[in-house]
């Protein structure tokens, strides 16, 4: 693989993006997104899929009664168990 990252291939680079999304950083300031049209306009395209997933399928906190009737499921199985 190239050492010089502006001047890396897009199979190198489309090869590294899915661990360089997950951790989080911008990669659109990635030095090769920024000299290369094709992986720009890939990113872009990732990016708006992305973000239209986020709004099909919104991450909702569940409520806090939720957790305790989880627990008093649990412990009610475990005292069931226990007297088999």
């Amino acid at each position: 693989m190239t050492d010089d990252l502006k001047n890396m291939t897009c199979e190198e680079f489309q090869a590294q993006m899915p661990e360089l999304i997950s951790t989080g950083a911008d990669a659109s300031e990635h030095p090769h997104v920024q000299n290369c049209d094709l992986c720009r306009a890939l990113l872009a395209d990732l990016e708006t899929i992305a973000e239209a997933a986020r709004q099909m399928f919104p991450v909702v906190d569940p409520p806090d009664h939720l957790w305790k009737q989880i627990e008093s499921a649990i412990q009610e199985e475990d005292s069931a168990a226990e007297k088999r």
